[in-house]
């Protein structure tokens, strides 16, 4: 079972209120400071994830454990990543779980490998092919702290000259020219495989699905995820003014088999 008390290089989740959560690690003799005062770290060491803490204004703070949701959003970030609302959908279209062996690219700085890693562990892999060391840094530190770094190779390496790996269950594309990479994810995927990328544009969207024709990739379906919260309040319940609106479209498809030649039947 899980440990459910807090232990000295834990990270949690400060919560104020649903719009105002803080990551901390948690670490003695260290205080965490807000502009509702301070709270000292050395306090909660011990204590039960869920528990509630006061900060030095008698301000109360809620200490959470961090959900998969909440070290993408709170991840360190030099490059736009990808919402929850999409990697839930691209997990699911992928089809990965617990054993999967999964290719990504690019890495960016780790959220959606974060959630890729988080579903193939404890037994699957996920290698994660980027160009730009930097990003990789970042990655590298944002799924280390989410306790993921063991479930995933990260590769310095350009997928359009081709991936490495050998009958993986997904190749998952977030990279300008999706396109591009289609012919050697059929060669790197399982028959029956799935490929899924997130484009931006339609634009790319249109010359990735014409690659995945021409391939002999089926069941090639495009969607986009729109999410809106509502605001919940009795006699005032309304959609928020504010959403999350278009992120990208998400392209999904599964390898075939290419049907083998006919033999020319024996004209005697």
């Amino acid at each position: 079972m899980a440990n459910e008390k807090i232990c000295e290089g834990d990270y949690v989740l400060l919560c104020l209120d649903a719009r105002r959560t803080y990551m901390v690690k948690v670490e003695t003799g260290k205080t965490f400071h807000t502009h509702k005062g301070y709270l000292n770290l050395d306090e909660v060491v011990g204590k039960d994830f869920g528990g509630a803490f006061r900060s030095s204004l008698g301000t109360e703070f809620t200490a959470l454990k961090p959900s998969l949701t909440d070290y993408i959003m709170k991840s360190s970030r030099k490059t736009q990543i990808t919402y929850p609302k999409d990697a839930a959908l691209i997990v699911m279209f992928s089809g990965i779980g617990s054993g999967s062996r999964v290719a990504e690219s690019g890495t960016g700085t780790g959220a959606l490998t974060t959630a890729l890693a988080h579903y193939v562990k404890p037994n699957g892999k996920v290698y994660t092919y980027e160009l730009r060391e930097e990003f990789q840094k970042t990655a590298e530190k944002n799924l280390k702290r989410a306790n993921l770094l063991d479930f995933v190779e990260l590769k310095n390496g350009d997928v359009t000259a081709g991936i490495e790996e050998r009958d993986l269950d997904a190749v998952i594309l977030d990279l300008a020219t999706p396109w591009l990479v289609v012919p050697q994810a059929y060669t790197a995927l399982k028959p029956s495989g799935i490929i899924v990328s997130f484009s931006p544009t339609i634009d790319q969207v249109v010359k990735t699905t014409e690659a995945l024709k021409e391939a002999g990739f089926v069941f090639i379906e495009t969607v986009e995820c729109l999410m809106r919260a509502m605001q919940v309040e009795r006699g005032k319940t309304r959609p928020h003014t504010m959403m999350t609106g278009h992120t990208g479209y998400i392209t999904h498809a599964r390898k075939a088999v290419k049907p083998l030649q006919e033999t020319p039947k024996n004209s005697a």
